[in-house]
């Protein structure tokens, strides 16, 4: 039996007909296709941990207030002569660094605002409310139930960075 052969030419009345410009892909599907590429390639970056830094007025006060009252323990303190100028926080497997401001950048300098935590948690979120409460601290943010479940609390540190610490939801 003999083929047969296609024809690869278009009609001419379609050719004739002008051709509609293409739409650009959408950026949001280029961004995607790129992010799963890039979640594929090995030199992607991997954390296996991560501690935020952050600029405090009073690094006594701070301290006191990540260890008295939230439960941190101090791991490192960073000395300049005998004056401590700052310390790593540790807290179940999470950091978190404090350095005294060495104001520089003017004493008048806010500091936390626009910067939140978000900290989870496995314990429980009504007990951890009472014993901020009784170890001094104040909730801006009573036991709340967050949209996806999650029952979490808030409040700032003496220099207001915000913090929220929540319980996942439980299955």
């Amino acid at each position: 039996m003999a083929k047969r052969k296609v024809a690869t030419k278009r009609p001419a009345a379609r050719a004739a007909k002008p051709r509609a410009k293409k739409k650009a892909v959408k950026p949001v599907k280029a961004a995607v296709a790129a992010t799963d590429r890039r979640r594929r390639d090995p030199e992607t970056l991997r954390l296996r941990s991560f501690m935020p830094g952050v600029t405090v007025s009073d690094l006594e006060r701070s301290r006191r207030f990540y260890t008295d009252v939230l439960g941190f323990i101090v791991q490192e303190q960073w000395k300049d002569g005998e004056k401590v100028r700052g310390m790593s926080l540790t807290a179940g497997a999470c950091s978190l660094g404090l350095s005294q401001d060495d104001w520089s950048k003017g004493r008048d300098r806010k500091k936390g605002e626009g910067v939140r935590f978000w900290c989870e948690t496995a314990q429980d979120i009504d007990a951890l409310a009472g014993r901020i409460r009784e170890a001094g601290g104040h909730l801006t943010e009573e036991v709340t139930v967050q949209g996806w479940g999650a029952r979490s609390i808030a409040l700032d540190d003496p220099d207001g960075y915000h913090l929220t610490i929540f319980q996942p939801k439980q299955k």
